[in-house]
């Protein structure tokens, strides 16, 4: 005799449909299965299949992505100052001016462009998940890429506000209190505030990736948290960092030893080492308990 199937055959444990003696009709059964929020092995998941896809991305798409986020993530530092500049004098004023901040990234994130911040994460979670080395060398392939691409970007950035008549020559001094409070900051306190950055990048990459028609604010409130906390963003900072090369405020080797490098190592250890490993040990075990399942 054939066996009787019930109304949660094949369905996961965790997203059956009330029982029928629940109270609930057909139509607030499905808003019940509807509101049930993806588990965090769906959300890791979601970010592999999109990292994979950019790890595929040919390298002239990246390039000119990548050159696109780093003129674009220079509108948060000129923002920033323009903001700081207008705003009369306050306590109050830094911490509505760090609002501006947010601006390049919202122009980045929601534009679709590489950011090398963002794809410490997604590039990351394929290499992990395939554990080959061909996959290692493709996730060093787009980082370099991106990272290159973002520089130049940025160069292009720093440079147009420097040499051409683009903005008000009453915003100097706001760029310059800028690069001089992020290059007060030791190469240690550097890396230690690159940490912070890479965390809230990489959380910011999770929660898009679990929510739907909120990015605009998830983006804006992550993002001014860096500038908040006083974080290093290696992107971001590397247009600040290059302006004060260019407006002699800093020299070629303050830039480089003093914010480059550490800032780097900061970002991608905590979006790396720290966040990639902890979401993928969170999911490891039922990744694979479903694969042995099939």
């Amino acid at each position: 005799m054939a066996e009787k199937r019930t109304e949660t055959d094949g369905k996961p444990e965790d997203t059956q449909d009330p029982p029928p003696g629940s109270g609930l009709s057909r139509k607030e059964r499905a808003q019940v299965r509807e509101s049930v929020k993806p588990r965090p092995a769906v959300i890791y998941e979601i970010i592999r299949v999109q990292g994979e896809a950019e790890l595929r991305r040919p390298a002239s798409a990246l390039w000119w992505s990548g050159i696109a986020a780093g003129i674009s993530i220079g509108f948060s530092f000129l923002t920033e100052a323009a903001l700081a500049a207008h705003l009369p004098a306050s306590e109050w004023t830094p911490i509505v001016a760090k609002l501006g901040y947010a601006v390049g990234f919202l122009i980045v994130i929601l534009g679709h462009q590489q950011l090398f911040t963002e794809n410490v994460l997604t590039a990351v979670l394929p290499v992990m998940a395939r554990k080959k080395f061909h996959w290692f060398v493709k996730m060093l392939r787009l980082w370099g890429i991106v990272l290159a691409a973002n520089l130049a970007g940025c160069f292009v950035f720093a440079f147009a506000i420097v040499r051409l008549p683009i903005i008000p020559a009453d915003l100097g001094p706001s760029l310059a209190n800028i690069v001089t409070s992020v290059m007060s900051n030791t190469p240690v306190e550097m890396f230690a505030k690159g940490i912070g950055a890479g965390w809230l990048i990489a959380a910011l990459v999770w929660i898009i990736a679990s929510t739907e028609g909120v990015e605009f604010l998830v983006i804006l409130l992550l993002t001014y948290l860096i500038a908040f906390f006083g974080f290093t963003h290696i992107v971001a900072g590397s247009v600040e960092a290059i302006y004060g090369v260019l407006t002699g405020l800093i020299n070629v080797e303050k830039a480089l030893f003093g914010f480059f490098l550490p800032t780097l190592a900061g970002n991608v250890f905590g979006g790396t080492v720290l966040f990639s490993l902890l979401s993928y040990a969170q999911v490891r075990e039922e990744i694979y308990a479903e694969r042995a399942d099939h």
